[in-house]
């Protein structure tokens, strides 16, 4: 399968109505907000809504949810090494033949989605005790794997202690913001029924706080860079899933802080420029978009660049 043919940009409107769209552990789990009162909702949270959506249509995903997992694989390390749901034990014995970095990542890429559209790092480090140093340094013995998605430049390490193969992926995209700072109600709630005594009395642990966003427009912008994508195999048959996916970001994804349809993606704004290249850069591109706060939005006209403007599912 050929890899990406055209440089893409996108962007994302939509819409919170009474609805926790991102909570913050360390903050109470009340909404995300920068140092201005916007809204926030990360990149990882939008990365994960993606692969549950990628999930949900068949397509196989190594990095999954708890409440998504489909292979009963209790950690990544033991996926990776799953001969049924990964690439098999014997796919990380680095014998420098068969089973060497590039081809792990190739393996890889080939096996999981979201590493060859998001990238990965697998990470494996060798106890003292065991090691068995093969060719200068490498280890044989894996103990563990990373979950990190993102990556720095770099491919590969390997020093006395283990071995770091870091996998960049094409598809990037943004954290979203609201358009204007959001009003955030927070409402104390029974969070459990006590189990101890004649249950007359509750246990302060039984109370809590429950906190919402009551309304707010927000927006968020991604790419797709071509050069990457020459590394990961990731195809223009890929991108079109991709493309496929986002008007639908928030079907199936309810829960008691973001109850169904409290999120709705309102517009998906698609930039298929006429090459690898690409006519303008993500900056320029992403800029003729300006998004106002009740949702309407408009286009600046770009020289050869005509977008398509998807509606939300």
């Amino acid at each position: 399968m050929s890899s990406l043919s055209h440089k893409i940009d996108f962007a994302i409107i939509f819409s919170v109505n009474h609805a926790n769209p991102n909570g913050d552990p360390l903050n109470g789990n009340r909404p995300r907000t920068d140092y201005d009162g916007y809204g926030e909702m990360t990149d990882v949270c939008l990365k994960r809504k993606i692969r549950d959506r990628l999930q949900e249509q068949g397509q196989t995903i190594f990095v999954q949810s708890d409440e998504k997992k489909i292979d009963g694989m209790p950690s990544l390390k033991s996926r990776a090494e799953s001969t049924e749901h990964g690439l098999g034990k014997e796919a990380f014995s680095f014998d420098g033949k068969d089973n060497t970095p590039d081809k792990i990542k190739e393996k890889a890429c080939e096996k999981w989605f979201d590493v060859r559209a998001f990238g990965q790092v697998f990470a494996w480090k060798t106890e003292k005790k065991k090691a068995k140093k093969g060719k200068k340094g490498q280890q044989s013995d894996i103990e563990e794997i990373a979950s990190d998605s993102e990556v720095k430049e770099g491919s590969e390490s390997v020093s006395g202690e283990g071995v770091s193969i870091a996998i960049r992926g094409p598809v990037t995209i943004q954290s979203a913001f609201s358009k204007e700072p959001i009003s955030i109600t927070s409402t104390q709630i029974t969070k459990s029924v006590s189990g101890e005594g004649d249950g007359s009395k509750k246990g302060s642990d039984t109370m809590g706080m429950k906190h919402r966003v009551d309304h707010a427009i927000y927006v968020t912008y991604g790419a797709i860079t071509p050069q990457l994508a020459d590394k990961t195999g990731f195809s223009d048959a890929d991108a079109k899933i991709i493309k496929n996916i986002l008007p639908k970001l928030f079907e199936g994804d309810a829960s008691s802080a973001r109850p169904e349809g409290s999120m709705a993606v309102k517009k998906v704004i698609w930039w298929q420029h006429n090459s690898k290249a690409g006519q303008h850069s993500s900056a320029r591109v992403h800029g003729s978009l300006t998004v106002n706060t009740d949702g309407s939005y408009e286009l600046q006209s770009l020289d050869g660049l005509t977008p398509k403007e998807i509606d939300g599912f």
